[in-house]
């Protein structure tokens, strides 16, 4: 690698909008994002519930009680 090229790496802040914050490695010393792991629908379990969700007004809007 060439000398004098490089940012200089080191350890970074995550902060959440949820409030979450960590620590890792990159050129920045603080990152803000806006979805962590900790808030993330895939993480949380709460991506199946809105996939079924999806499903059953697709079931009802089909074959469901009108009115």
């Amino acid at each position: 690698m060439k000398e004098g090229i490089h940012p200089k790496y080191g350890k970074a802040v995550v902060t959440c909008a949820c409030g979450n914050t960590f620590e890792t490695g990159s050129t920045a010393s603080e990152l803000r994002v806006e979805i962590c792991s900790k808030c993330h629908p895939f993480f949380t379990g709460q991506q199946r519930a809105q996939a079924a969700r999806g499903r059953i007004e697709q079931f009802n809007k089909r074959y469901g009680k009108k009115g």
